[in-house]
């Protein structure tokens, strides 16, 4: 039985086309997997407040050295890694904002990016070689994006900081394992974008 973490990081809700792709890979994921659990974090419609000096104190006191008093600054960030730990699937479902992520998706992304909780350096000390500490997860990233292009050997892969960034960042933290499934061309609707629905939910249906 896997336990799924659903993030939800769009600040549209009833006209989000990626909380729309979140809802047929819960009805898929559930028809083959009946018997996962299933747990949800709001990223998007719910304020996931940004690090700030106080946390940056908390964050980089070693281990040993903890106390309640100097990890005051972390005991959101620490509910959020204990809830992410927990689960060994998880699905982000995020619009390409600005060629980016949105704010809160990058701010949940700054709570969880931990030193000696989610990643290490490999000596104990700065040496530019990560290790990240979580170990035998998956990872879906479900993005929605105006344009099209973004993909990988495509014209406009130099402009995708979204879904390389995701995949890039979480890796360090040490989940390799991520399906990339994104909808484009929704700014252009009709026909052209009804046709990347169809492609996507096929992609869909076949996890």
């Amino acid at each position: 039985m896997n336990k799924v973490l659903i993030i939800n990081s769009s600040v549209r809700n009833e006209k989000s086309h990626s909380r729309e792709l979140t809802k047929l890979f819960l009805k898929n994921w559930k028809k083959k997997n009946p018997k996962d659990t299933f747990s949800f974090r709001e990223v998007g419609l719910e304020e996931i407040p940004s690090i700030n000096e106080k946390w940056i104190s908390s964050a980089f006191v070693n281990p040993k050295d903890r106390t309640k008093e100097n990890q005051s600054g972390v005991e959101f960030s620490d509910i959020l890694i204990k809830e992410f730990k927990e689960h060994n699937i998880y699905v982000i479902a995020t619009p390409m904002y600005n060629w980016s992520i949105p704010s809160g998706l990058k701010s949940y992304i700054d709570q969880l990016m931990r030193i000696n909780e989610t990643w290490k350096f490999r000596s104990g000390k700065p040496d530019g070689d990560y290790v990240g500490l979580l170990k035998n997860k998956k990872m879906f990233i479900l993005s929605s994006r105006g344009d099209t292009g973004y993909g990988e050997n495509e014209k406009n892969e130099h402009m995708n900081f979204q879904t390389t960034y995701l995949k890039f960042v979480f890796g360090i933290m040490g989940i390799k394992d991520v399906t990339t499934i994104s909808l484009d061309n929704e700014e252009f609707g009709g026909e052209i974008f009804e046709n990347s629905k169809r492609k996507i939910h096929q992609e869909i249906q076949r996890i």
